[in-house]
């Protein structure tokens, strides 16, 4: 049952940073949360995938700015919200969903906006103190 599980794991784990690595390219996509989901899901189950991953060069940072601050940078604010009001923005427009789930997309678009905001940017704002 433990090897299920890990594997189980380590699949998951490979799944999420597919989508993360498709969302550098897709606006659509984000990268950060599949990223950090992946991290976590090789840290219960491969050593190895897992120090693969936060020593990487692309995504390593962003892992350990979000691990030792809650930080999201900048550039990762900017294309999430890019993301979000243009992909969102547009897909709310083909779409036309009914008056009340568009007041409930929106609603939810502006509380994951506010969050990834309100996050320190992982630039000299984070600190230990935060």
């Amino acid at each position: 049952m433990r090897n299920i599980k890990r594997y189980l794991l380590i699949t998951a784990g490979i799944i999420s940073l597919v989508f993360g690595i498709v969302g550098v390219v897709l606006p659509l996509l984000p990268t950060t949360p599949f990223v950090l989901l992946a991290a976590v899901c090789f840290s219960q189950s491969s050593p190895r995938f897992h120090n693969w991953l936060v020593n990487h060069h692309t995504f390593g940072p962003l892992i350990n700015d979000w691990q030792q601050y809650g930080a999201i940078k900048p550039p990762a604010k900017r294309a999430a919200t890019f993301g979000i009001v243009v992909v969102g923005g547009l897909s709310l427009y083909l779409v036309k969903p009914p008056y009340v789930a568009t007041i409930l997309i929106v609603c939810v678009f502006v509380g994951v906006l506010g969050f990834i905001w309100t996050r320190p940017s992982g630039d000299s704002s984070c600190s230990v103190d935060n």
